[in-house]
């Protein structure tokens, strides 16, 4: 199977609305109502797959590998983060995205994501053992 190329600078933007379902109470991991580090990974890898969405082939996909978090603040209810992720680097098929969580000009969240590219379909049958 061939792989695309990606190019560091690569990038993509998601948001996302603070609601019940993101907080830290919500995710188990601590007991205060403001978004949970679990779902500013969550945020921050799906950034990392709509930056090379547009330009994956069929039958390849990446996962992820590895991630590093530092949440920094945080953040009530109804508020809007920015997740921009950007490849920063290749090395062969493991792409390498920091990713910044915006609360407006506040930094809410760094993460670096590490992830694979890889046979979709191989994937899944040695997953599931099929």
């Amino acid at each position: 199977m061939e792989f695309p190329e990606f190019a560091p600078g690569l990038s993509a933007k998601l948001e996302l609305t603070v609601t019940d379902a993101d907080t830290a109470q919500a995710l188990g991991s601590g007991d205060v109502p403001v978004l949970g580090t679990p779902r500013v990974l969550a945020l921050a890898e799906a950034a990392t797959v709509a930056a090379t969405a547009r330009q994956i082939p069929g039958g390849v996909t990446t996962v992820g590998t590895r991630a590093e978090v530092e949440h920094r603040a945080p953040t009530p209810l109804g508020r809007t983060v920015t997740a921009t992720a950007t490849l920063a680097k290749v090395d062969g098929r493991k792409l390498t995205f920091d990713v910044t969580v915006r609360d407006g000009d506040q930094i809410v969240a760094e993460v670096r994501v590490e992830r694979v590219m890889l046979d979709r379909q191989r994937f899944i049958e040695r997953a599931t053992g099929s």
